[in-house]
């Protein structure tokens, strides 16, 4: 009885955000333990892939591996692109929380977040994936529901509320009541979409070549919705590879090519959230009136969004006090509460 009891304490549960930009794990009783880029490098030896670096270490080396080193981004759009890598990922994470100290230990019981588009094939590679690396029981948690129970919202009440979380692969807009979705909508665009246009807007209007990592450090340091009037557009240097010349080159830019390189994805956005609206119950309409519209996740970071949403949808738009870790921090309670048990599922 004292043998099994110590191996019980001897485990570490966690909550996972398996995120496509980022991955975010929360320990039962620790809170927030890992927040480390969901990118692995993986190097050939004796024609065998192995793990090289996970996380911060690997996103140092992308763009910049020697033919033998590949870096890798396992998720895509939210969900799983490679499971093996996945895999690996997840263990190591997994390993890490634990205090690189799990060989003794049960595996921890885990609930991961998942889009709430994902199809169920989608979501058996995330499971597969986490019970592959060691975990004793997956459990899934949809992303809006998990955003609005790490915001502080009332999700056990039978009161509406909107939630949007803006990710790396998808936006997730939720409708939510009595710890369910009344609607959702997966679009998949988020931080890595813009990222993507900028560096397509550079290359078409200044024929400079830049890596993802660039065009990231752009967005965070100069990306903005919209100018606000009487405001004057900030301008910054970049630095890639000139498309005709193939020499290294440096330009100017400014946050009006910025916003226009942003209009398309955040036009995306904007349609999702107008169509859950139409889609909402008249009740519930009327709770969103009151409530207005929470925006999580890092794209909620981006200045102006939360303005231009408001103008959109004629509604009060509040961003979360720590946005990039709602997903996870509401996973964990839900880990942690049973008040909240309803809302994960084994499927």
């Amino acid at each position: 009885m004292a043998f099994s009891h110590f191996f019980k304490l001897a485990s570490t549960d966690l909550a996972i955000d398996l995120g496509t930009a980022n991955t975010v794990v929360y320990a039962r009783g620790r809170g927030i333990v890992i927040n480390e880029p969901s990118v692995v490098a993986m190097e050939m030896h004796d024609g065998v892939r192995r793990v090289r670096a996970v996380g911060a270490d690997a996103k140092l080396m992308m763009g910049k591996t020697p033919a033998y080193l590949k870096t890798i981004r396992p998720l895509r759009n939210g969900v799983i692109a490679d499971l093996e890598v996945a895999e690996q990922m997840i263990k190591h994470f997994i390993h890490k929380a634990n205090g690189g100290h799990s060989r003794f230990t049960r595996g921890p019981q885990i609930v991961i977040c998942v889009p709430s588009g994902s199809t169920q094939v989608e979501r058996r590679a995330i499971r597969d994936a986490a019970s592959n690396a060691g975990a004793s029981s997956v459990s899934l948690l949809v992303e809006p529901i998990a955003a609005a129970i790490g915001a502080g919202l009332s999700v056990t009440t039978p009161t509406g509320s909107l939630v949007v979380d803006i990710g790396g692969g998808t936006t997730e807009v939720g409708v939510i009541s009595l710890k369910g979705l009344t609607y959702s909508m997966s679009a998949r665009v988020g931080g890595d979409k813009m990222d993507d246009a900028i560096a397509q807007a550079i290359r078409r209007n200044h024929g400079l070549l830049i890596g993802d990592a660039t065009a990231e450090k752009i967005k965070k340091e100069l990306g903005t919705a919209r100018v606000p009037a009487g405001t004057e557009s900030r301008r910054a240097l970049v630095r890639g590879r000139d498309v005709a010349r193939g020499v290294p080159r440096e330009i100017e830019i400014s946050q009006d090519e910025l916003v226009d390189a942003l209009r398309d994805p955040v036009g995306q956005i904007m349609q999702a959230v107008r169509r859950a609206l139409e889609n909402t119950a008249p009740e519930i309409a009327a709770d969103i009136i009151d409530g207005g519209i929470m925006m999580t996740g890092g794209g909620s970071l981006l200045p102006q969004i939360d303005g231009l949403l408001a103008d959109e949808t004629g509604l009060q738009v509040t961003i979360a006090d720590n946005p990039l870790m709602c997903v996870a921090l509401g996973a964990g309670r839900a880990l942690e509460d049973p008040e909240y048990a309803g809302a994960l599922t084994q499927r």
